[in-house]
């Protein structure tokens, strides 16, 4: 009786395990799209090749897995990150430091010395001061006294980075906040995984901050993504850009802001002053080979607005798109290295002014 209960159990297994193989192994027409919730935001990862079932699984799970891993070293919302342990340490003290972490803190120190001082991730305390971090008070306008005292502490000068020891320290008590870099960071992150998991053609969304590699049919048609007009009250996009095996990151002050006594608070603070921005600069868009720089870098020259962010932007070769508040409308600058980038011919079709 045994032998008969084996001999019909192992027909039963084989045939489970090749349905199981059969699912895995079906192949998935492109294109394939993976979206999620993560950073208080979204993602959104687009493969333009065939793939099987088992493989897009496999792809989901790898894609989590980065962001996850970047949440865990940069995140000022968990009390268990490296960074907020990083915040935590006793001050004047080298704290050795994930190689990941320590690549991000020096981007941030060289995009604060390009800049001098428009980008500050030791900005974190101004930040929770205005009420865009993550400590949740009301939006509300914070006094003089508080404001000058927290000003006081923060600064490039507050936070030294030894890449070649990995470590850092922070020399006064400020509050490092990544959160204008780490976003850009993780898309370079996913984009790094997927290439090498072998893909070739993606398109990797996280919160707005785009990278790209080949095509979007797997063969010759360039990826398209549209630029955002600054409206605040619907989303509408003003400029189509055609992508291709580049990433682009944009910042803006039309999203997030808060009003106080019918005065609008940008969320974009300049640590130089500790004030939310009031200039007519609406939105910077970047293309770099590197969403994480491409991120700081629009953050950067969106504090120093239209005309000392596009000389930067000329000084350092960046490929900038800004748009330009003039009263009810908007113009669209660019800087010469993004005619290098996208041509001359596509800016001259989508009618922006080169600021040379």
């Amino acid at each position: 009786m045994r032998m008969l209960l084996r001999f019909r159990f192992w027909p039963l297994v084989l045939l489970v395990l090749l349905a199981g193989c059969s699912e895995s192994d079906r192949p998935v027409e492109p294109p394939v799209r993976l979206e999620g919730a993560i950073f208080g935001t979204f993602y959104q990862v687009t493969l333009a090749e065939s793939l099987t079932v088992g493989k897009v699984q496999a792809l989901e799970e790898g894609i989590l897995a980065e962001l996850e891993a970047v949440d865990a070293n940069m995140s000022t919302y968990r009390d268990n990150s490296e960074l907020s342990a990083f915040n935590a340490a006793p001050v004047g003290e080298w704290q050795s430091l994930s190689p990941e972490l320590i690549e991000v803190l020096a981007i941030s120190e060289g995009v604060a010395e390009a800049s001098g001082g428009a980008f500050d991730v030791t900005i974190g305390g101004l930040v929770n001061l205005w009420s865009f971090g993550p400590e949740a008070r009301p939006r509300e306008v914070p006094d003089e006294a508080t404001l000058r005292e927290r000003l006081a502490e923060i600064g490039p000068d507050s936070l030294e980075v030894d890449a070649e020891r990995q470590r850092a320290r922070r020399t006064r008590d400020v509050f490092v906040d990544l959160s204008a870099v780490a976003k850009g960071y993780a898309t370079d992150r996913v984009a790094d995984y997927l290439a090498d998991e072998g893909l070739e053609h993606y398109l990797v969304n996280l919160g707005g901050d785009l990278k790209v590699a080949g095509w979007r049919d797997g063969d010759s048609e360039p990826w398209r993504i549209g630029i955002e007009a600054p409206l605040d009250d619907r989303q509408e996009a003003t400029h189509i850009l055609p992508l291709h095996d580049i990433s682009v990151a944009t910042s803006g002050d039309y999203r997030n802001f808060f009003e106080a006594d019918g005065q609008r608070y940008s969320h974009t603070l300049d640590p130089r002053t500790g004030r939310p921005i009031t200039h007519g600069l609406a939105s910077v868009t970047v293309a770099h080979p590197s969403n994480a720089w491409a991120d700081a870098w629009a953050t950067a020259l969106t504090v120093l607005g239209e005309e000392e962010g596009m000389a930067l932007a000329r000084r350092e070769a960046l490929a900038v798109l800004m748009l330009v508040r003039r009263d009810d409308r908007w113009e669209s600058w660019v800087s010469p290295a993004f005619v290098d980038t996208f041509g001359a011919a596509r800016v001259e079709a989508l009618g922006l002014e080169v600021r040379r």
